[in-house]
């Protein structure tokens, strides 16, 4: 059986290289375009930022050992703010806070639970990135404080799944931690 030759780091890197400047030149182009046949509409800003998003993506996941919680967070973090900037050039209808950003929030927590149950053994592993996410998870409840959230019924919910999942997690690992905090703290 014949396998696949695994690229070598300069090979890699020159084709990294070469789709780094073909996208830095279709970026170019769309702002020449948009510039030339809508100037009053700025969509090639969202297409450059769906770009810069999907190089984000590419250059962190290309990264070994990559811890796969820190993964989920960025993108919960990156998805979240592209969503915004969407909504806020195309007028901020509000779907972004109101549908967008708990739609992360729920699959972010689920995922971070999926995590926690299939390798519980590396929980502490993923800890710190859980309690981020479960800080940023409560993001919802201050945009229903100040009033940004028109449909407040994804948000409420978004914060009962992340509540959910962060005592699903102390249930299912509460030994582990305890384990790690008298090892490491030698009590």
């Amino acid at each position: 059986m014949i396998y696949p030759q695994k690229l070598n780091s300069k090979k890699s890197d020159r084709i990294v290289k070469i789709l780094t400047l073909i996208s830095i030149i279709i970026g170019i182009g769309l702002v020449i375009i948009n510039r030339l046949v809508t100037p009053k509409i700025r969509w090639a800003a969202l297409c450059n930022c769906g770009i810069i998003y999907a190089w984000v993506t590419v250059i962190y996941s290309i990264k070994r050992n990559t811890n796969i919680a820190a993964h989920v967070l960025l993108q919960a973090i990156a998805l979240s703010m592209l969503t915004l900037y969407i909504d806020y050039k195309t007028g901020f209808k509000g779907w972004s806070t109101d549908i967008a950003i708990p739609i992360m929030i729920i699959i972010a927590n689920i995922t971070m639970l999926i995590l926690t149950i299939v390798s519980y053994k590396k929980y502490l592993k993923y800890a710190i990135y859980q309690l981020i996410i479960v800080f940023l998870s409560m993001a919802p409840i201050v945009l229903i404080v100040e009033n940004v959230v028109h449909n407040k019924t994804l948000s409420i919910f978004a914060c009962i799944i992340c509540v959910i999942n962060f005592l699903l997690s102390l249930v299912l690992c509460s030994k582990d931690v305890k384990e790690e905090i008298i090892r490491k703290f030698h009590l």
